[in-house]
């Protein structure tokens, strides 16, 4: 299993700006790992030896509902107070390098497909043991009428199986918590495509997205326009975005997917 991170650096000046395929629409932004370089990060208060790609946010008119950034930490840097919203849960999956996650005392060490949720107000802590790249979606967390609030969750992509859908062992998902728990307002799955596997359908529906692309290559398709994607590459899906995959190459097809789930509707703005 591997797991892309953005490439960083900068290309030298004979590249053509035309050829990264960059897109912004009114349905998806395309934002491919050619443009991920350094001059696009951030650094964060309260955050040392750190520097974060901002991938999504929430934007009125797109998908509104979480941010995911690409982190990287440098060894010994990290945070004891990562999280600035009180309100706000959080996923990570680490991409490379190793790190100690602190949550309400107990210790976690992290490696190449450590996963954990963290539901708000958790109290966690995190630092870098050598060069740490890892995933961070976050999202302001709905509380539920007679539900108590998630509890965290630290696995590894490893630890848990590909559920493969019906009839098929060329699609399938890494859940990371069961999709009926309904404490759980949000999904941060993998969902593995083994080569020639798809997606059969157009899907569209109320759930937005955010595709990171771990490994493999596909033709995927983002509203009317079918795109070539592979590793490091982002997909940002507002709602209602029709959308298909096509692995395509000899491995298999992996990205991290955020989704808004087990939640009404929102009928005010």
């Amino acid at each position: 299993m591997s797991y892309a991170f953005p490439p960083g650096g900068l290309p030298d000046q004979s590249g053509d700006p035309a050829a990264n395929r960059a897109v912004l629409t009114t349905a998806y932004a395309f934002i491919p790992a050619s443009v991920q370089r350094d001059i696009v990060t951030s650094h964060f208060p309260g955050w040392e030896g750190t520097r974060a790609w901002v991938l999504a946010r929430p934007l009125s008119g797109l998908a509104e509902t979480f941010a995911q950034y690409a982190m990287e930490v440098q060894p010994g840097g990290g945070s004891d107070a990562p999280e600035p919203d009180a309100g706000a849960e959080g996923v990570i999956l680490v991409a490379e390098g190793t790190g100690v996650l602190r949550i309400g005392g107990k210790t976690h060490e992290l490696g190449a497909g450590s996963y954990a949720f963290l539901p708000p107000a958790c109290g966690w802590s995190l630092r870098a043991t050598s060069l740490l790249r890892f995933h961070w979606v976050r999202r302001r967390y709905v509380p539920a009428p007679g539900l108590p609030m998630p509890p965290v969750v630290v696995t590894s992509d490893r630890a848990e199986p590909v559920r493969w859908m019906p009839n098929t062992d060329l699609w399938g998902t890494t859940r990371f918590v069961e999709p009926d728990d309904l404490r759980h307002d949000m999904h941060v799955n993998i969902v593995t495509f083994r080569p020639g596997g798809r997606i059969p359908f157009a899907e569209t529906h109320v759930m937005e997205h955010g595709l990171y692309v771990l490994e493999g290559t596909a033709r995927y398709l983002l509203n009317t326009d079918w795109v070539e994607v592979g590793p490091g590459d982002f997909m940002w899906l507002r709602a209602f975005c029709p959308q298909a995959c096509v692995a395509t190459g000899d491995r298999p097809f992996r990205y991290l997917l955020y989704k808004d789930v087990n939640r009404h509707p929102a009928l005010a703005l």
